[in-house]
């Protein structure tokens, strides 16, 4: 099996929107020209992020903080979780979504993949963006998980340890792959 650090990563986005579920919390985060798509997409798979994502690992692309922005008129529904000290996942209080995992006076914003619009993740709608989405959109840029894994001493056997995307970038055993 080729692995997908081989694979070109296609057409780079330069901003991409997201939000919540229910629509109550949106955001916009712009790419820094210097962007590195691969050294910025990873997943965790501690027991943290398994519970607050309801999923078998997180994945993520890694933005610098002051690129991100909350574009909703309010965000009187954001809400922060601590499960570490000093490490804030933020999610939407109405609808549950798990929107960002952040070390509180850190330089990046980690966001889920599972939250960027389907404009930008996987094209839908791109006959309208005026050229400025591909028709596949920029789910491969996104979400290539070259940049690490961490905590995968958590791997599941024969199931997590076998993912072509985990196996993109370095593994970390428990500790980070890279500081921030």
């Amino acid at each position: 099996m080729e692995s997908i650090v081989a694979y070109e990563l296609g057409p780079l986005p330069e901003k991409i929107t997201g939000g919540c579920l229910c629509g109550s919390l949106k955001y916009e985060a712009h790419f820094p020209e210097n962007h590195d798509f691969k050294d910025n997409s990873g997943t965790c798979q501690c027991t943290q992020c398994r519970r607050s994502t309801s999923h078998l690992f997180f994945i993520w692309q890694k933005v610098p903080f002051s690129h991100f922005k909350w574009t909703s008129p309010s965000t009187d529904s954001l809400k922060n979780f601590y499960c570490t000290p000093g490490n804030a996942r933020g999610f939407c209080s109405s609808c549950g979504t798990f929107l960002y995992w952040r070390r509180e006076g850190g330089p990046n914003i980690n966001i889920p993949i599972g939250t960027i619009d389907p404009l930008y993740l996987f094209g839908e709608g791109w006959e309208d963006s005026g050229g400025e989405v591909p028709k596949n959109g920029f789910g491969r840029a996104l979400a290539n998980g070259c940049g690490g894994h961490e905590w995968t001493r958590n791997e599941i056997a024969g199931v997590t340890d076998e993912l072509e995307l985990v196996g993109a970038g370095p593994k970390g055993r428990g500790e980070r792959v890279e500081a921030e």
